[in-house]
């Protein structure tokens, strides 16, 4: 029985690695050290603390051994703290134990000195990497025409200073440095000079290629496997970012920004979106500024070439860059309305037309924000409309199954425009499922089922978002598979099947997201519906309240129309007929705001029904005939082949019995006609 840094290499041999310590074991050592150096210590007192100082030392003993040597002087937070400058902390070893082990430097020291030149080289160069890296990685950028990396890193793996061990998908072995060897061999190469800027430009080179490579297979059958390959080496790619960023190689930035824009609407990291895209146009033009340039047209994409970039190509990609930053803005903080989220709108409509074949892609196609938060109706049909002409004239099958799910989306809410919503969502599916694209399919069978849903096919809508959620889980976007469960939810609820809704809608809502927040906002809305009419009203405002806390400020700020309008149903049914109307008032204006318009065009009539509730439920003469009047504006002013949903016709159906109750017929009638003449502003002033 022998013991040894690496294996002997003698026939029979038999090894048996000794390994960090597992989490409890450390944290026993730690318990046990720490009370003979500090008596009445207790790993238990600071748990948290604890358990970072373990994992931050590797469960590595004599790590720990020195750590808890410190429990002298300091407390386990502040060691935890103190944890990026180890090697200065770490000195306090026993006296008796020899001198490279009396210092967690001198333990490094001695195992470094052991290396020769060819091992220290590949150590110190593996410390660029962020989260470990793969052999194919290793070799790019720990390349020296002196060795062959491959036999370099096995070394190291035996000695035990690279740990191997294989990766997620266990097709192929990932090696990383444990965080004490990392951080000295990082120090090693800032010692060597211009080794570090080189070896930091080749993982730079070797990153960006991968996310640029990858990017094309995030749309088709391969798009799981794409997907999967970035998420292993993020840390790797916001690293190459970094340094990019850093270094002011606006190129380099653009080229990874436009390789992982599509990854990061995939997996709903709108913050990570934002990051970047401001820190990419603190290096270059704002072409959104006057004098305003026209767009021309570009049919290559950044990612189909490595840098450098010039012309046309560059120019749109910086572009690209702020209409990113527009479409992840922090929608908390500002509102739409702001002169600087104005002045970028107009630029970008002052600057792209429609129909040109970059916005068929993204991530030009993010202009669509612009033309929304302009609040032009026309404008924006007629973009989505020569958007899906376009990518079917140039052949970009994937960009028209986009486009055209994108216009079955506006449809199936704009039913006063022409076209029909279904056709576009099954065209826009079979493209999809051709390409092998679940993302897509996901995204079209919701398209449909929302159509459905509008036209009152709950059961048809239901199997349609079952679908979606199986080609959402398929691909592993947790986001969208949360956006579709709720949006299946609101249609179980539709459909009566309220207990099915709440299970679903409770979950989500009591589950922390780590990823964006799009789905919560609607998920709390439903659930606050289904409380709402199984009678648990004060649960339902709590959910509200919740969300006006949280969203109703900022870009959110059109939102708190539909809240108020949700809180003033809620009072109807309370009796407060008095506080409904006056969040009626209040929601009626947020809804004057153009996007609110565009997303939800029947909210202004709807409200309109409300108060009139509200009026007939107070009684009184006047207030019966201004509810007729309001009731019959509704009816006016609801977009064409509007599908009411059920609170909706039972408030409808339940104004109108009282005001008639109250009017007769002829009176109601005349009232109701009356009403149907008013404008929008007209019949809000009853209100």
């Amino acid at each position: 029985l022998a013991t040894s840094r690496e294996p002997l290499g003698v026939p029979g041999e038999t090894l048996r690695p000794v390994e960090p310590l597992p989490d409890p074991v450390a944290l026993r050592l730690l318990g046990d050290r720490g009370a003979a150096a500090r008596p009445g210590f207790r790993a238990d007192d600071d748990p948290a603390a604890a358990a970072e100082i373990c994992r931050r030392l590797d469960g590595l003993p004599l790590a720990i051994e020195l750590a808890a040597a410190r429990l002298r002087l300091l407390t386990p937070r502040q060691i935890a703290d103190r944890l990026d400058d180890r090697f200065r902390l770490l000195t306090s070893g026993a006296r008796t134990v020899l001198p490279r082990q009396q210092t967690l430097r001198a333990v490094v020291d001695w195992s470094w000195e052991l290396l020769d030149e060819p091992e220290r080289t590949v150590l110190r160069r593996l410390s660029v990497f962020a989260g470990g890296c793969d052999l194919a990685a290793a070799e790019d950028v720990c390349a020296d025409a002196a060795y062959e990396v491959a036999d370099v890193l096995g070394s190291l793996v035996d000695k035990s200073l690279v740990v191997a061990a294989p990766g997620a998908d266990g097709s192929a072995m990932r090696y990383r440095l444990l965080e004490t060897v990392g951080e000295y061999a990082a120090e090693q190469l800032t010692a060597a000079g211009t080794d570090r800027a080189d070896t930091e430009r080749r993982h730079l080179v070797h990153y960006r290629e991968l996310a640029r490579t990858c990017e094309p297979l995030l749309r088709g059958r391969g798009q799981r496997a794409a997907a999967d390959r970035l998420a292993s080496e993020y840390e790797n790619l916001r690293t190459a970012l970094r340094r990019a960023v850093a270094a002011r190689d606006a190129d380099e930035v653009l080229c990874l920004i436009h390789s992982l824009g599509w990854y990061w609407h995939m997996h709903d990291l709108r913050a990570e979106s934002r990051h970047w895209a401001e820190a990419a146009a603190a290096l270059g033009p704002d072409p959104f500024t006057p004098p305003f340039v026209p767009a021309e047209p570009v049919y290559e994409r950044l990612v189909d070439s490595p840098p450098p970039y010039d012309g046309e190509l560059l120019a749109e990609a910086w572009r690209a860059v702020h209409l990113v930053r527009l479409a992840a803005r922090d929608q908390t903080n500002e509102n739409w309305n702001t002169p600087e989220v104005r002045a970028l709108v107009e630029g970008v409509i002052a600057v792209y037309r429609p129909g040109l074949p970059q916005t068929c892609r993204t991530p030009a196609s993010l202009w669509i924000y612009a033309v929304m938060i302009l609040g032009d109706p026309g404008l924006l049909k007629r973009v989505i409309d020569e958007t899906v002409e376009a990518a079917r004239a140039l052949g970009y099958a994937w960009e028209l199954g986009s486009a055209l799910q994108l216009r079955a989306n506006v449809l199936a809410n704009r039913a006063d425009w022409a076209g029909d919503a279904s056709r576009d969502a099954e065209e826009s599916l079979a493209v999809f499922r051709e390409l092998g694209d679940d993302w897509g399919c996901a995204e079209a069978l919701s398209a449909r089922a929302e159509a459905r849903e509008k036209r009152g096919q709950y059961d048809l809508a239901t199997q349609d978002y079952r679908a979606a959620i199986e080609h959402a889980e398929r691909l592993g976007a947790k986001a969208q598979v949360t956006v579709l469960r709720v949006r299946m939810a609101g249609n179980l609820a539709e459909m009566g099947r309220l207990e099915e809704a709440e299970t679903i809608l409770s979950g989500i809502v009591a589950a922390p997201q780590d990823y964006g927040n799009e789905a919560m906002p609607a998920a709390r809305m439903f659930l606050a519906g289904v409380l709402g009419r199984t009678g648990r009203r004060d649960e339902a405002r709590a959910q509200i309240q919740t969300l006006r806390d949280e969203f109703a400020f900022g870009a959110y700020a059109l939102f708190d129309g539909f809240l108020l309008g949700t809180m003033a149903w809620l009072d109807n049914e309370d009796g407060r007929y008095e506080e409904a109307l006056e969040g009626l008032r209040q929601a009626l204006a947020a809804v004057q705001d153009p996007l609110a318009a565009m997303v939800a065009p029947q909210m202004e009539a709807v409200y309109l029904m409300t108060a009139g509730l509200s009026l007939a439920s107070l009684g009184g003469r006047r207030r019966t005939y201004d509810a007729a009047r309001l009731l019959g504006a509704y009816r006016t002013h609801l977009p064409p082949a509007h599908v009411p949903v059920t609170t909706e016709r039972a408030d409808a159906a339940r104004a109108e019995e009282l005001a008639r109750a109250a009017l007769g017929d002829a009176d109601f009638e005349a009232a109701y006609a009356e009403g149907g003449g008013l404008t929008l502003e007209e019949a809000a002033a009853l209100v």
